[in-house]
């Protein structure tokens, strides 16, 4: 039977479209639409950074707004959770309030806020932050976002349910027919909170906004305590009252009664523009001449600098600017660059001072030893910026400074449920692994409860306290702010980190592996204010790179480093002269004892010459440092400003005994297991 051919079969042609199908699908994105597929972008890409961006973005408004309208604040924060994996937060702050037309705006509407085009410090830039955590909760639970906001005690509130059309960027109201509710003022409108079961701290006027999200929380390295912890460093004239997940209450009062000073807003500085922003500047001005455009537009611009800048431009002075043509205009910017202009204005930046930086760092820090330097201001890109560094180095643990009696106390008072969690949570500054190593040294188990423990089990878990060197092995803690925000994320990408670990530390007496964190008991802030902070993403949690900032971050550091460096030698060498007028003393008996056999002198007179002498040769022995690291007499020693020296056993920050909600019970919430 013959074979029969089967012919090739044909790969399918290529579908084919036409210009017009593709053009019927393109459309508009709306930018909440984005940032709610992309909300990574914002920090929202995992649960538990999802709760301590919604704290953060919260906290820093209402800080913003106290204190543009010169009140100083008082801050609520509440984290309740609602079920699994599932968290109610509620901020509220003492502020002006919001008027009512603006509150769906702000809460319900991304990129819409008062700081992106004003050039003046403040801890929002882009007008996103809030708005965004709002939609993650309404994307991640269903529930709308809850606003109640009050301008004055004789007013009415403002009270408002809102979700984000992401399609729009526009909110939508769910409540009083889409109109929101006023709630009249005195004992009406307090039964009304109360029957509707609105969150509402008592105060004359101030805004609470509460969100329901999917969230995670944790506690140690880049939680929320953490978060509120350094926030009430770089913010000492701030009152924050913290109710956790554990139904306990953290203070933080306030340790200044002053707010810091107004940040002024200043006009953009020439060499921070470039040509084509120049270019739309030129068309999108009002009329006038070139010359008047430059010293009105700008900061810094004499009528002298701009007749220069027209002249190496050749372009006449009189010139309106709406005829000038791209070419001119790109000469202008060249002509800018090769004119120099005097540095920009910096009373647009507001640095926290080293006084202050001292009192937040002594305030939740513990140590013995404090520094702080402020930079000069200096500008990047045409942006004013400024650096402050602040170190902390603790002497002893505050495990080690703790007697038997307030031992008993503390775990009587204590409601956590495990000895690991109790280590934790009561002794600040004491890690995880710090307290698995004392856990062991006691031969307890870690899920032991506190109160159950037995005598004998007390006094282990007393001695392993006493003795087991919490402090070794330990890097230095590296805090990093901007415009006094706790920056908790992306650690490695930032700036700070990369001139920390570029920085010999070895030379201020503490030790250090190449291309790693120093070791030891030290803690380090660094604090950059600047009019517009360059984050590396919309997330806010790295600052880039730039050159000059980098320089004056080495510099500061530089500075707080020499004067550890002094403070260690001065304190080695009187360990060092201790020890050796200890060795004098231990011979001293026998040597007068055997000089008064050979030669008859009186043991007892030359027993107290010997002694004499051996104080003098180690007099070095008895130096006292005051509480700014001057030496007290008889030689004065000074280790410069901005120094303090405490004694570490008695400090007020080492032991954390916050009370229980309604009751008088210590903090017993701990790091989860």
């Amino acid at each position: 039977m013959a074979e029969t051919e089967t012919a090739p079969t044909r790969a399918a042609a290529p579908r084919r479209t036409t210009a017009e199908a593709m053009a019927a699908k393109q459309q508009e994105i709306s930018v909440s639409e984005f940032f709610a597929k992309n909300r990574h972008l914002l920090g929202f890409d995992n649960p538990r950074k999802a709760l301590l961006t919604t704290v953060k973005e919260a906290v820093d408004n209402s800080l913003d707004a106290c204190e543009e309208a010169g009140i100083l604040p008082e801050i609520w924060v509440h984290i309740e959770p609602t079920g699994e994996g599932r968290y109610k937060v509620g901020i509220q702050d003492n502020g002006p309030g919001i008027l009512k037309k603006q509150i769906p705006l702000i809460f319900g509407k991304l990129l819409y806020g008062s700081k992106f085009h004003r050039l003046r410090q403040s801890r929002g830039q882009q007008g996103i932050g809030i708005s965004a955590a709002g939609m993650y909760g309404v994307q991640t639970t269903g529930k709308p976002v809850k606003i109640i906001s009050k301008v004055s005690v004789r007013k009415p509130a403002h009270y408002y349910e809102i979700q984000i059309d992401t399609k729009r960027n526009v909110p939508r109201i769910l409540n009083g027919k889409g109109e929101g509710v006023d709630i009249p003022p005195g004992e009406k409108g307090a039964k009304y909170i109360e029957q509707h079961g609105i969150e509402w701290e008592d105060q004359p006027h101030g805004t609470r906004v509460t969100i329901e999200l999917e969230a995670k929380f944790v506690r140690g390295r880049g939680s929320v305590d953490e978060y509120l912890n350094q926030t009430a460093i770089a913010n000492p004239h701030v009152t924050l009252h913290y109710h956790d997940p554990d139904d306990y209450l953290h203070d933080y009062p306030r340790s200044a009664e002053k707010l810091p000073p107004e940040s002024k807003e200043i006009k953009p500085h020439p060499y921070g523009t470039e040509s084509g922003r120049l270019a739309q500047m030129l068309e999108e001005s009002e009329p006038m001449g070139v010359s008047e455009f430059l010293k009105t537009k700008f900061s810094r611009v004499t009528p002298a600098v701009a007749r220069k800048i027209c002249e190496k431009a050749e372009v006449s002075s009189r010139l309106a600017v709406g005829k000038v043509k791209r070419e001119q205009a790109d000469k202008i910017f060249r002509a800018i660059q090769q004119t120099k202009i005097s540095p920009p204005e910096t009373n647009c930046i507001c640095p926290i001072g080293e006084e202050l930086l001292l009192k937040g760092l002594h305030s939740v820090v513990p140590g013995e030893f404090y520094t702080a330097a402020t930079r000069p201001p200096a500008v990047y890109r045409g942006n004013p910026f400024q650096v402050e560094v602040g170190l902390a180095y603790g002497g002893s643990a505050a495990t080690q400074n703790v007697t038997m009696d307030l031992l008993q106390d503390l775990i009587e008072e204590t409601d956590t449920r495990t000895v690991r969690q109790f280590l934790i949570h009561t002794f600040n500054g004491l890690g995880s692994d710090a307290a698995d190593k004392i856990v062991k040294a006691a031969s307890l188990k870690t899920r032991q409860n506190p109160s159950a423990l037995k005598p004998k089990e007390r006094q282990k878990l007393f001695d392993a306290m006493k003795h087991v060197n919490v402090a070794e092995g330990q890097s230095m803690e590296v805090m990093r702010y901007a415009n006094r925000v706790p920056l908790q994320f992306q650690q490695a990408a930032c700036a700070v980190t990369q001139t920390i670990l570029g920085t010999n530390w070895r030379g201020y007496g503490l030790s250090q592996s190449r291309g790693s964190l120093p070791k030891g008991p030290v803690s380090i802030m660094v604090h950059i204010a600047s009019v517009w902070v360059p984050f590396t993403s919309e997330s806010k949690e790295a600052i880039a790179a730039y050159p000059e900032i980098q320089k004056e971050i080495r510099l500061g550091l530089q500075a707080v480093g020499r004067k550890l460096g002094m403070f260690l030698r001065r304190r080695l060498r009187v360990k060092q002269q201790t020890d050796r007028r200890e060795v004098f003393l231990r011979y001293l008996k026998e040597v007068s004892g055997a000089v008064s056999t050979i030669n008859g002198a009186n043991q007892s007179e030359l027993y107290d010459q010997l002694v004499k002498v051996a104080n003098k040769v180690t007099a070095d022995a008895d130096m006292k440092l005051d509480d700014r690291g001057r030496k007290i007499a008889p030689e004065e020693m000074d280790l410069g400003g901005s120094v303090l020296i405490v004694d570490p056993t008695t400090h007020a920050a080492s032991i954390n005994r916050a009370s229980s909600v309604g009751e008088d019970d210590e903090d017993g919430g701990g790091e989860e297991e």
